[in-house]
């Protein structure tokens, strides 16, 4: 499953993808932002500084501060693949972010997405 094109795509190409997915569905792009900032360690200045940047997905997520500890607790279905079996690293978190902005446009509450 591991794809390097994934790899090298810029994550501010994909970045309006998520907002537009969560707009569709009256959500917000502060909550984007926030899912976000909470799966990489982010500050909101930080992530904004990634996005003019125009890392690719690789850099991204190497460069984030730190994943959330509870990154475990995001399971499921994404993109016909199941998260828990997923091997590889990159790919992984990019479906946890996946994962996050689907429950987000599927009306579900912050404190859920969030894990909390």
């Amino acid at each position: 499953m591991a794809s390097r094109s994934i790899n090298h795509m810029i994550f501010a190409g994909v970045y309006p993808h998520y907002i537009n997915k969560a707009e569709k569905k009256n959500r917000t792009k502060a909550e984007v932002d926030e899912i976000i900032c909470w799966l990489t360690g982010y500050t909101l200045d930080n992530l904004q500084n990634q996005i003019d940047s125009k890392v690719d997905f690789e850099t991204f997520f190497e460069q984030a501060p730190q994943l959330n500890e509870n990154v475990t607790k995001i399971t499921g279905v994404i993109c016909g693949y199941r998260i828990e079996e997923i091997e590889d690293p990159l790919m992984k978190k990019v479906r946890y972010l996946d994962k996050l902005i689907d429950e987000l446009a599927k009306g579900k509450a912050m404190e859920k997405i969030l894990r909390k």
